[in-house]
């Protein structure tokens, strides 16, 4: 990918700060009276957008829990290695957090969302075929 100059750059890091481009141009220091049209002229530059849309990636990858996290943490929670807070009054007045390990009934939570990830729980009715069913009336009256 062919380099961005210093201030498309910082445009693209201002973009990413609330989406908005005439604001960002303005940022990255173009001139307020320009700002909106240097914003679509950046924003069309196929540079630009992949890095825009690269760093989007990122983000959004930071912040969401990929489905190996999401299991790691139900069954942390399953085998009760997670306590939460409660809040318990001292007698002066006053509230004091506890810990406490995550009731019998978020296990079980925990464990039955895991059992349904790994198709534990077949109901007795699943049926799963690949070749159609049909069904003939050749019966005489």
């Amino acid at each position: 990918m062919d380099k961005l100059t210093r201030k498309q750059r910082k445009f693209a890091e201002e973009y990413l700060v609330d989406c908005n481009g005439t604001k960002a141009a303005i940022r990255a220091g173009y001139s307020p009276k320009t700002a909106n049209e240097q914003a679509a002229k950046l924003m069309s530059n196929p540079k630009i957008k992949s890095y825009i849309e690269e760093k989007l990636d990122e983000m959004s990858s930071e912040k969401l829990a990929d489905a190996q996290e999401v299991l790691e943490y139900l069954t942390s929670v399953m085998r009760g290695e997670h306590t939460e807070q409660v809040f318990r009054l001292n007698g002066n007045g006053v509230q004091v957090v506890d810990y406490i390990q995550v009731s019998a009934q978020e296990r079980l939570k925990a464990a039955e969302l895991i059992g349904k990830r790994y198709g534990l729980f077949k109901g007795a009715f699943e049926l799963e075929s690949i070749a159609p069913i049909i069904l003939i009336n050749d019966l005489k009256d």
